[in-house]
């Protein structure tokens, strides 16, 4: 293997400087807190075209010579890489072609047209649009530019770290997501170069730990199939041009639930007013499964490219997970009066009601019972217990269902 220099990294940094805009860590009272340790945000998501793939793609580009240019750029990408490469093509002025999976959100598909590039979408999940792109490369005589597995493309990406130590030289530890896992060695290649103590993990989703898999295997292995809602990280393999580096530099892979995802994403919304999608939580999810306390972390928000839909499914997902929103069912005598009593129990519990369903054919007995389904906000689990203990005590029996609104 080849091994990297610092004064690659500097080359690099130099170079894409020229497009990137600076993204100066956000220290967390909130997470810091939780953790017991010092955590820092290093926010991306607010990066040009709205992620760090941007550093990677331009500085991949800057390398190539005008002939390669000069033939059009294609790549395969889930929406950040796209951009990033729509946008450095731009730059360039040269064409750019990218291919999606067709289950892209909207806003990263628009985004990537916005900067002139013609987008075609192709295949469920990133495999499948990158083996379209090679086919389209080899027939149009286009020159790829690899979302991950190329040294260039993770120097352009390391960058971040140049710029994460140069603001905090004390950090113990650099939290980052993994999808191919081109940002992971380039944090993890120059953060070892300019201090071998800093620690470097990366962070995949349980449905896609490719890499996790594959260090584990000592080889690079295929996952038969990946199933996240970080639809940015979803990738079956990981770099296998890169891989051997992984192996030597990374101190370890984190694997996180979907579910840690929403209400990670609540989080950041509510303490520090970002949107951040749901790949680029993956650091913060990561530091309830680690223990860090007494360390200075940054953890790495690699994107937020997020369209409404999701973000609307993920916030009401993220609320019913946080106890904030919640249905119960409860059996009343069907008499009048009933749904009036039941409504002043709440009431007095200051419990606010924002769905009530009436079935009266619950029970072949109407006298006996019908079904009142009621969805209501909270405060939080204190508050709902509250509500669920009132419930009881006024000789209802309320059961918890797990719905959406």
């Amino acid at each position: 293997m080849t091994e990297f220099t610092l004064q690659q990294f500097e080359q690099a940094a130099e170079a894409v400087s020229q497009v990137t805009l600076e993204t100066k860590l956000i220290y967390s009272d909130y997470l810091s807190a939780y953790t017991g340790g010092r955590v820092y945000l290093k926010p991306e998501n607010m990066q040009r075209t709205g992620a760090y793939k941007l550093r990677g793609a331009y500085y991949k580009i800057t390398r190539m010579t005008e002939e390669e240019r000069a033939r059009g750029l294609i790549t395969a990408s889930a929406g950040n890489h796209a951009q990033g490469v729509a946008y450095a093509a731009k730059s360039y002025g040269v064409k750019a072609v990218i291919v999606m999976p067709a289950n892209t959100p909207l806003i990263k598909i628009e985004r990537t047209k916005s900067y002139g590039a013609e987008v075609i979408l192709h295949g469920d999940v990133y495999d499948e649009a990158y083996d379209y792109a090679h086919t389209l490369a080899e027939e149009k005589g286009y020159t790829f530019v690899h979302p991950f597995d190329d040294p260039d493309v993770a120097i352009g990406q390391g960058t971040i770290a140049m710029e994460i130590v140069k603001e905090k030289p004390t950090v113990d530890v650099i939290l980052a997501p993994v999808g191919g896992g081109g940002l992971l060695l380039g944090v993890s290649a120059l953060a070892k170069l300019i201090n071998p103590r800093i620690e470097v993990y990366g962070v995949e989703p349980e449905g896609a730990a490719c890499l996790k898999a594959s260090l584990e295997a000592g080889k690079v292995v295929t996952l038969d199939h990946v199933n996240t809602i970080a639809d940015g990280t979803a990738v079956k393999t990981p770099g296998t041009t890169i891989f051997p580096y992984l192996k030597e530099r990374v101190d370890g892979v984190v694997t996180v639930p979907d579910e840690d995802l929403v209400v990670c994403f609540l989080d950041m919304v509510e303490n520090h007013k970002m949107i951040v999608e749901n790949s680029g939580l993956l650091s913060i999810a990561a530091l309830k499964k680690m223990d860090l306390k007494d360390k200075t972390i940054v953890c790495i928000l690699s994107g937020g490219n997020m369209d409404v839909i999701t973000m609307s499914s993920v916030v009401q997902q993220g609320l019913i997970r946080r106890n904030r929103i919640f249905t119960v069912s409860v059996l009343l005598p069907d008499r009048p009066g009933e749904l009036h009593r039941i409504s002043g129990v709440l009431a007095d519990v200051k419990a606010n009601a924002i769905k009530v369903e009436h079935d009266q054919f619950v029970s072949i007995n109407r006298n006996a019972a019908v079904e009142i389904r009621i969805t209501m906000e909270a405060f939080g689990t204190d508050h709902k217990e509250e509500i669920l203990q009132a419930l009881r005590e006024a000789n209802y029996d309320p059961q918890v269902i797990r719905t959406t609104l």
